[in-house]
């Protein structure tokens, strides 16, 4: 009997059972996905990729090669993890003191839409919201807004984008995209879409 799966997983890669995949998702070259773990629909999982145990992956997400998606990150609907970012798990790691159990982990939830540069690390216990991106190479040490723009060591509110990724210029706390034309409303540092 041929098993016909609705999802691909490259020759070369394992994913240990149970796990859920969603239709059309991708997984590519010498990556792991986990037992316990649930990734959506469409979504491009890339070379060298490690999907820990029990981890919660939205449709339409792309993570590109040499990421480890480690137990207690969840990434929600149309996040971009790119290349080498990295995310954390563990506050206190001790290689002598193992903290290795659920109860360890601290939760690290990546909203939908948010985009995080390559090379980036997530410390764990952190929020990163809807729309945000993180630029390439950043250390983000505590939550970041929805919509900001944020990069540096640690990473810093730099600006804001819009929902298609495009720089938002603000003026007397009101924006409005010139790509796209949505429009978003600012209260000090927390921007959200309204409709014009």
């Amino acid at each position: 009997m041929i098993e016909t799966r609705a999802y691909f997983v490259h020759e070369s890669s394992y994913v240990d059972e149970p796990a859920e995949i969603g239709e059309g998702t991708k997984i590519w070259h010498f990556s792991h996905v986990l037992p316990g773990c649930e990734i959506g629909s469409n979504c491009n999982i890339g070379q060298n990729v490690v999907i820990g145990p029990r981890v919660r992956i939205g449709n339409r997400v792309k993570i590109q090669n040499n990421v480890s998606v480690y137990e207690g990150v969840e990434l929600e609907d149309e996040v971009f993890c790119g290349p080498s970012m990295v995310f954390t798990n563990v506050n206190t790691p001790r290689s002598g003191t193992p903290r290795n159990t659920a109860a360890d982990y601290l939760r690290t939830l990546v909203k939908k839409g948010a985009s995080i540069g390559a090379n980036a690390t997530i410390v764990c216990g952190n929020t990163i919201g809807e729309y945000a991106f993180v630029g390439a190479g950043s250390v983000v040490t505590k939550d970041v807004p929805a919509y900001a723009v944020v990069y540096g060591n640690p990473a810093r509110l730099r600006g804001y984008a819009c929902e298609c990724g495009v720089n938002l210029a603000f003026d007397r706390d009101r924006a409005v995209c010139g790509e796209c034309g949505r429009a978003y409303a600012r209260v000090s540092d927390l921007v959200q879409r309204i409709e014009q």
